[in-house]
């Protein structure tokens, strides 16, 4: 298996893992989104730890990997913070259009910080791929608003995030020690906010949260594992299996049922992602 698929797969399963926590965070019910952002980090901190805890390995920051772990985290807080503020003021389908911009601000980043070149194709694969997402989104409502952009800043700063994400994997890098460092400056930044704000949760929902945790950190590895193994322009478009999920998610647990345009949606993402696949396989053997 060589590093391209190793790549996909990784992107795959964390695509899984977060459209679960996804799942999990909606059935925890109303607790301020700080809360629910420090109990998803938290939670990761502790199940990477205790997975390097089981199996050491040699954590090392060498000279210069501090400034891309901060800048990776500082994004990353961003990100989170303004996807959950989006959620909790826009239209669901509208907050998550525009966290799905990550894919294209991933390239963007990727571009001027590795400089990694983007084909035609696999430029042309995304946006099609980011069409066939806006069948299943359909986003509504006026996109102009605080939210909204906020919402879009949210997208650029995953995007940001996941092209640091690369830059510390060609660096060498430990990925345990980039979500760790990730987990515990998200927490840093989310404790202020909840002095005098805490909500208490019935057991229910702790257990709904620990579930987020436990799929915000596999999400979290996953992907990082991803972008060690491949550039983003090659896997970026993968992301969107997420959607998929989550609807396959939605329907099981919550009876949600997609309807003629997400069933478009759906096959859009699949043939793109196969021919994505086939493309790259084919320039790897040339």
């Amino acid at each position: 298996m060589n590093s391209k698929t190793k790549g996909i797969l990784c992107i795959v399963t964390a695509a899984f893992c977060f459209a679960f926590m996804s799942l999990c965070v909606r059935l925890a019910g109303d607790l301020p989104s700080m809360q629910k952002i420090l109990f998803r980090n938290l939670l990761a901190f502790f199940i990477v730890g205790a997975g390097l805890v089981r199996k050491p390995e040699k954590l090392e920051i060498h000279k210069g990997d501090l400034k891309f772990l901060f800048l990776r985290s500082i994004c990353g807080t961003v990100g989170i913070v303004c996807n959950f503020y989006a959620i909790d003021h826009l239209v669901l389908s509208d907050a998550n259009m525009l966290n799905k911009l990550s894919s294209f601000f991933t390239i963007i980043f990727s571009y001027f910080l590795l400089k990694e070149r983007l084909t035609l194709f696999q430029g042309i694969a995304v946006v099609v791929a980011f069409m066939g997402a806006l069948f299943i989104i359909k986003p509504t409502g006026n996109m102009t608003d605080p939210a909204a952009l906020i919402g879009m800043l949210g997208g650029a700063g995953a995007g940001a995030a996941y092209s640091f994400v690369r830059v510390l994997g060609k660096r060498g890098v430990n990925g345990k020690l980039i979500v760790m460092f990730f987990s515990a400056f998200t927490c840093v930044f989310a404790l202020p906010f909840l002095i005098g704000h805490f909500a208490p949760m019935k057991w229910w929902q702790v257990a709904a949260m620990i579930a987020a945790g436990f799929g915000g950190a596999g999400g979290q590895i996953f992907v990082t594992k991803a972008y060690f193994y491949a550039p983003a322009k090659e896997i970026s478009v993968f992301d969107y299996s997420q959607i998929m999920f989550s609807a396959l998610m939605g329907f099981l647990v919550l009876g949600q049922k997609p309807d003629m345009l997400s069933l478009c949606g759906y096959m859009i993402i699949c043939t793109t992602a196969v021919c994505m696949y086939f493309y790259n396989k084919n320039r790897s053997i040339l």
